[in-house]
């Protein structure tokens, strides 16, 4: 399919972007409505955010463990607004090895309730804490409107679940892992995203505050991209989470839990793709380099295959790299088929490439003539470095500069109504959930995040005019 041209990105985003899914082999659909089969392609993309996250987890002092996937129905009524939050999204097993079970069990949507189980088990002094663990699984959410990676019934993510003595380290905490998300999607990732806090209505069901990264899709749009949650003592107190203090005195925990899904595939692909399909950022490319070797005998296959293994052993030593063997395509076909699979740098050899001791490189982010060269075989581990070091730099550039020219500061209520249809706007909010309600309600759009960064001063609530002392993000969202 790699020969057929696909929709526009500027005339019909929503099947541009469900095309590239498919053609690219990442995922396809399942047969249980809602649900999504992960293609070894698109797998190997989320191992490398996996591992990448991971790494990071482990270096502040976090440790994986796995917890079960079936949750008593009674652990999540014992915190009334979680439950609330999550009950339209349920699915809930009433029926096992042919008998009606005593008590329903919920497929796993999060896992704060029987973690709070646990660790009131495991949690007995100040020794004890704090306990930081993570756990990489898959949740069910039974979504009524799904689309590939953005949306599913069931997705992939990692939930981080921490334990402290104090609300101060909670906090600290919730920030850390926040900044954590925030790194990894601008150095690894080259998605810019704004740190923020999420309004009350917002806010995860059951914390006390909830923190966003929120990054700007190439239809100007946004993507809720990881969140970190402070749920303060409210899970503690509902699972009698307590510990024995230095004074031998009982004190309730202060707990966060915090997530990163494969909804962020779908922010890599809308962010940086074009109309030719993907573009991977090099650092998490499944292949960084795809080496396609071109030859017309069996005498020049001979000549350009001997070369093409040795320089792909060379390269393979640094970098993640695909030699492309397929027989019966011609190297035009080869070309679409890597461009869009969005591979980062495609190596060219052919028999004059042989003959001069040189090799064609074409960068996937400069398409066409402006983005081919030719270069000594000699160093090419080094030029090849220096290049996807380019690109990776040069993705996030550009993703932020269309973040940035399609974010503006109206002036009037007016002018906001035009912004958030096509862009962002940043405005002053008064902080009432009525006129927060109300500006969804006439414009589609929502509060994406209370900025980190804040401008300082006051203004007037750029919907009712009264006194506002934070600027807001909006924008509609996926």
């Amino acid at each position: 399919m790699a020969d057929q041209r696909l929709p526009s990105r500027s005339e019909n985003f929503a099947d541009w972007y469900n095309q590239v899914v498919l053609r690219a082999e990442l995922a396809d659909y399942a047969p249980v409505r809602g649900c999504m089969v992960i293609r070894p392609y698109g797998w190997a993309l989320w191992e490398n955010i996996r591992d990448t996250l991971d790494r990071r987890f482990k270096a502040t002092g976090h440790v994986n463990a796995a917890f079960p996937l079936f949750i008593p129905m009674s652990f999540l009524e014992r915190e009334q607004e979680h439950v609330e939050g999550f009950s339209p999204e349920l699915a809930v097993v009433t029926i096992g090895g042919g008998q009606e079970l005593e008590e329903p069990l919920v497929v796993r949507p999060t896992s704060e309730t029987i973690i709070g189980h646990m660790y009131a088990k495991w949690i007995k002094s100040y020794r004890d804490l704090p306990v930081l663990i993570n756990l990489w699984n898959s949740v069910v959410r039974w979504e009524m409107r799904t689309k590939l990676f953005l949306r599913t019934t069931e997705f992939y993510w990692q939930e981080g679940h921490t334990a402290h003595a104090t609300a101060e380290e909670a906090e600290a905490e919730t920030l850390q892992m926040l900044d954590i998300y925030a790194d990894f999607a601008e150095r690894e990732a080259a998605v810019p995203v704004i740190r923020g806090r999420k309004s009350q209505s917002e806010k995860f069901a059951g914390a006390v505050h909830s923190y966003t990264i929120e990054a700007m899709m190439g239809d100007r749009r946004a993507l809720q991209s990881g969140t970190s949650h402070n749920l303060g003592q409210n899970f503690a107190k509902a699972f009698e989470i307590r510990y024995l203090d230095q004074n031998n005195e009982l004190q309730y925990c202060w707990t966060t839990s915090w997530g990163l899904s494969t909804r962020f595939i779908g922010a890599i692909i809308m962010v940086h793709g074009d109309d030719q399909g993907l573009i991977l950022p090099p650092r998490l490319a499944p292949h960084q380099v795809v080496v396609v070797p071109i030859f017309r005998s069996e005498e020049e296959k001979s000549t350009v295959m001997e070369t093409v293994e040795r320089l792909a052993q060379q390269l393979g030593e640094r970098f993640r790299v695909y030699v492309d063997r397929r027989e019966g395509l011609t190297p035009g076909f080869k070309f679409n088929d890597w461009e869009m699979r969005g591979v980062p740098l495609r190596v060219e050899i052919g028999p004059k490439d042989v003959a001069k001791g040189s090799a064609a490189l074409a960068r996937r982010d400069q398409p066409g003539r402006a983005g081919k060269q030719f270069v000594d075989q000699a160093g090419l581990t080094e030029t090849v470095a220096s290049l996807l070091d380019e690109i990776q730099a040069s993705l996030y550039q550009r993703a932020l500069s269309f973040r940035q020219e399609h974010t503006h500061q109206p002036e009037d209520y007016e002018a906001f109504k035009d912004v958030v249809q096509n862009g962002w706007a940043e405005s002053w909010w008064c902080g009432d959930a009525e006129c927060e309600a109300a500006i969804k309600e006439e414009t589609k759009a929502t509060i994406r995040c209370i900025p980190l960064d804040q401008p300082g001063g006051s203004g007037k609530c750029i919907r009712c005019g009264n006194e506002a002392d934070e600027h807001a993000v909006f924008a509609r969202a996926y």
